[in-house]
This record gives structure tokens, sequence and C-alpha cells, in this order.
């Protein structure tokens, strides 16, 4: 019983530091500090990469980019280190970590609980539990967003894929899958208006261009 409370106790820190940790939400950071503006007064009103890219261009991008990714890279390196040196688990202190960073990210408590989707922490997390989970998912997305130019479909097909990956890589551990599915399913549940315009046929599709568009309305 003490090693199990002890197990939960580490699994509840780990995933209240990545839930900080993925409060840092790239776009609105940027947009804040650097922009001097709030990417969530604009388009869709998603702080997420794809309605930064449409408000502003692609001039800050790379620092949302790398800013989301990396607070992801760092949660799962500090869960997994955790959870591999006291209990020879790692892939399960990554993937608590993840969520946890996911979370944040989604519902930043430093922002009004108003974040992005989970794609770029999602994805990112994807890596470090596996490279054939994070292949599959990235390789999925990439051919959708290209063939359709609909980032939300590639991003959706992208997460569902995860569960499932996670299920053969892992010779069917309950656990892992689980929790996968839990981050897919609130992925998934933050694209429901996507998910909407998808099947009426409104969603926008995603255009190239440096500076920010004319036009600002845009959905993501």
């Amino acid at each position: 019983m003490r090693l199990i409370g002890a197990l939960l106790l580490m699994g509840l820190i780990v995933m209240l530091l990545s839930y900080f940790l993925g409060c840092l939400n790239g776009s609105v950071l940027i947009s804040h500090f650097v922009v001097r503006d709030d990417v969530r007064s604009h388009g869709s009103g998603n702080a997420g990469l794809t309605n930064f890219y449409r408000t502003y261009g692609a001039r800050y991008a790379l620092g949302v980019i790398a800013l989301d990714m990396g607070k992801t890279a760092v949660a799962c390196l500090l869960g997994g280190f955790l959870f591999q040196y006291f209990t020879g688990a790692r892939v399960l202190g990554v993937l608590l970590a993840g969520l946890g960073c996911s979370l944040g990210h989604i519902f930043p408590v430093f922002f009004g609980f108003r974040g992005g989707k989970g794609i770029l922490s999602g994805g990112t997390l994807l890596w470090f539990i596996d490279w054939r989970v994070g292949l599959v998912a990235w390789l999925l997305f990439a051919l959708l967003w290209l063939t359709t130019r609909y980032v939300s479909l590639g991003s959706i097909a992208a997460s569902a894929s995860a569960p499932i990956t996670t299920f053969f890589v892992f010779d069917s551990d309950p656990l892992y899958t689980i929790l996968c599915l839990i981050l897919a399913l609130l992925v998934i549940w933050c694209h429901r208006g996507n998910i909407v315009r998808l099947v009426k046929g409104t969603e926008s599709k995603f255009q190239w261009h440096k500076g920010p568009p004319k036009e600002k309305g845009e959905q993501e």
C-alpha cells in the first residue's frame, strides 16, 4: 500500500509540475510580449499555432513551435527520469507528464483557462512515448494536411491513431493505451467545432503566407 501511495503521489507531482509548464502557452506569450496583442481576440479565438499563423503570419510562428514543443519535451524528460529512477517505468512517467502538460496548454491557469487545442504538445509527447507512435501520428497528420489542406482533419486523425499504435507497440498494455486514449479524446473534444465544420464543408483550409492576412476572421 505504501508503494502504491508513493507512486500515486509521484504521479500527481509530475502531472502538477507538467501542468504549470504547459500553461506557458507559446501563442499567448509571443502575441502578448512580442506582438503586443492577444491572439485569442482574432480569428477562431484559439491560442493555437494555426490561429496564430493565420493572424500574424510566419514571422513568429517558429517561436510558438519552439516554446510549445520545448516545454513538452522538458516535462516528458522530467517525468520519464523520475519514474525511471524510482520505479523503472519511464514510459508511464512520460505519459503522465505529457498529459499534464497538454492539460496546461489547453486550460492555462495563467491565461483564464483559454489555451490551444493540444496538437503541438500532444504531438511532441508521442515521440517520447516511442518513436513508432510519433512516426505514425506525424505521417498521418502530414498526409491528410498536405492532401486536403485541413489542419484539423490531420490533427484529429493523428490523435486518434496514438492509442491504437500504443496498444500494438507496448503489447496491449492497458494502462498506456488508456492514458493515450484520454489524451486523444481530449484533443478531439477540443476540435468538436472543427468536426462540425468539416461535416458541413465550411472548415477553412490552410493557406501559406508570410505576413498577416488582410482578413482575420478565419476560423481554425
